[in-house]
């Protein structure tokens, strides 16, 4: 990103917006591992818009901005509460990098602070159900109406992830036996190719969904989105432990139960597969662990020298337990 981030969103927004803008308010947010967040007021002919500014730095790009804001906007335009897209800069003379200007929402991001939102307000259940019915929206959607640079999945994405995950398991893992155990667990049960491909998010859990005491008002972080893909994989990603932050009764991003979730999906036009769902939450596990695993080995090559980086590896433990703890027989997993 250039040194003078400020200057080139002026430049490039006066343009986009159609009169001088003026910048003020300029703050950088804490949400985002990877990519570089913004928030900051333009003021164009003396009407202020609350904006925020998504940089992505090549090294994390995961598809171009402009594809990213093109199935953001489907979404949106499908019922899906998503910050709506106000420019897009493939151009990197401005701020060093690509960047999408997005309408600022308010409301909490962070896990915990969504979950002391939710307990004070009383509102979890309706989050849950506006949350599952987002999620239907989604999978509703024709998968091909997304832009081409959206990345799509193959024939069969369950093997095909599980192909990618056992490779970085057998070469990280192999001394570990419930690793193993998972992916006999995982290869015995594919699922084949799913009934009816969808867009799917990848990615949409507490963390990387605006809420406030009213409950759902945007779901973020869209770079990984893909076309084709298992709805199931949607499903079963944010009901994963991690993602509850301490509060394990509730299986869903720690606030939500399966049914309220589930009924709410099902409600908005989703198809629920209980077995395919099984499946996928396996998978997320172990993908989860083995990313766990790769992060703890960058950092003991010396390749990346981080504190939690560091403290990877002994997590990997953990997942073992939620391994076991999933592939058990006769157990709501």
């Amino acid at each position: 990103m250039s040194a003078d981030p400020v200057g080139g969103l002026t430049d490039y927004l006066t343009g986009a917006l159609g009169g001088p803008v003026t910048i003020t308010d300029f703050r950088f947010l804490s949400a985002g591992a990877r990519r570089r967040n913004i928030a900051f007021t333009a003021t164009v002919a003396q009407t202020p818009r609350r904006l925020v500014a998504t940089i992505v730095p090549p090294a994390v790009e995961l598809m171009p901005v402009d594809g990213e804001a093109g199935v953001r906007e489907l979404a949106r335009a499908h019922g899906v509460p998503v910050p709506a897209v106000v420019a897009v800069c493939t151009d990197t003379r401005y701020v060093g990098e690509p960047f999408v200007v997005s309408a600022h929402i308010d409301g909490e991001t962070v896990p915990r602070r969504v979950l002391r939102t939710l307990a004070a307000s009383g509102n979890a259940a309706r989050t849950a159900r506006q949350w599952g019915a987002a999620m239907a929206r989604l999978h509703s959607i024709d998968p091909a109406a997304a832009p081409e640079s959206v990345p799509a999945a193959g024939a069969d994405p369950a093997a095909e992830h599980l192909a990618e995950v056992e490779a970085a398991a057998r070469a990280l893992l192999a001394d570990r036996p419930v690793f193993s155990l998972a992916l006999r667990w995982l290869e015995k049960r594919l699922p084949g190719p799913p009934p009816a491909p969808a867009l799917v998010h990848t990615d949409m859990r507490n963390g990387n969904l605006i809420i406030d005491a009213d409950g759902l008002r945007a779901v973020l972080d869209w770079e990984g989105t893909q076309r084709f893909g298992d709805p199931m994989r949607d499903v079963a990603w944010p009901a994963l432990r991690m993602w509850r932050f301490r509060e394990d009764e509730w299986e869903f991003g720690g606030f939500a139960d399966r049914d309220t979730f589930v009924g709410a999906y099902e409600e908005a036009g989703g198809t629920f597969d209980l077995d395919r769902y099984r499946w996928w939450k396996v998978m997320g596990t172990l993908y989860w662990g083995v990313g766990l695993a790769q992060q703890a080995a960058a950092h003991l090559d010396g390749t990346v020298r981080d504190i939690v980086m560091a403290a990877s590896g002994r997590r990997v433990s953990e997942i073992e337990w939620d391994l076991l703890m999933q592939i058990r027989p006769r157990v709501k997993a």
